[in-house]
């Protein structure tokens, strides 16, 4: 393609073997998008919860695509704010053989701390956010699904 200014760009094509992940339950609502751009695109889903009083966050419930380790992860999660509940999901998408390099965490808002803290873990990662603020907006998900 030839742009307006003049310059040729060659684009980017669509690549086979992605695959979705979305962290239980705010990350669902993300999973109508990928659907949209990428209809037939597998979506596996975690379930990761933190305790209210250390804030550790615990992994309750994780289904993928069997051949996930052969795969591009888009890893699904809003509203990143310490980075706990992203570690332990990409702690077990290791675990099943994902290498880190091929993770991209989808965010809509990120904290400096919390984007911080996962590349210190796992400095492969690619996190895409629209924005990076100290204050993270709180209860996506209540709001996105109506449970207020």
């Amino acid at each position: 393609v030839t742009i307006p200014t003049g310059h040729r760009y060659e684009g980017v094509r669509f690549e086979k073997g992605n695959c979705g992940v979305s962290i239980m339950r705010s990350g669902e609502a993300m999973e109508q998008g990928l659907r949209d751009c990428c209809r037939s695109i597998r979506i596996g889903k975690i379930l990761i919860q933190s305790d209210e009083e250390t804030q550790r966050a615990k992994v309750y419930y994780a289904k993928f695509p069997p051949d996930i380790y052969r795969r591009k992860v888009l890893l699904m999660y809003p509203i990143l704010s310490t980075g706990n509940t992203v570690i332990e999901a990409v702690k077990v998408l290791v675990e099943h053989g994902v290498q880190p390099s091929v993770i991209i965490l989808l965010s809509l808002f990120s904290t400096p701390h919390g984007a911080k803290s996962i590349i210190q873990e796992f400095p492969e990662i690619t996190i895409l956010t629209t924005e990076v603020h100290p204050v993270a907006p709180t209860h996506f998900g209540q709001k996105y699904f109506g449970t207020d």
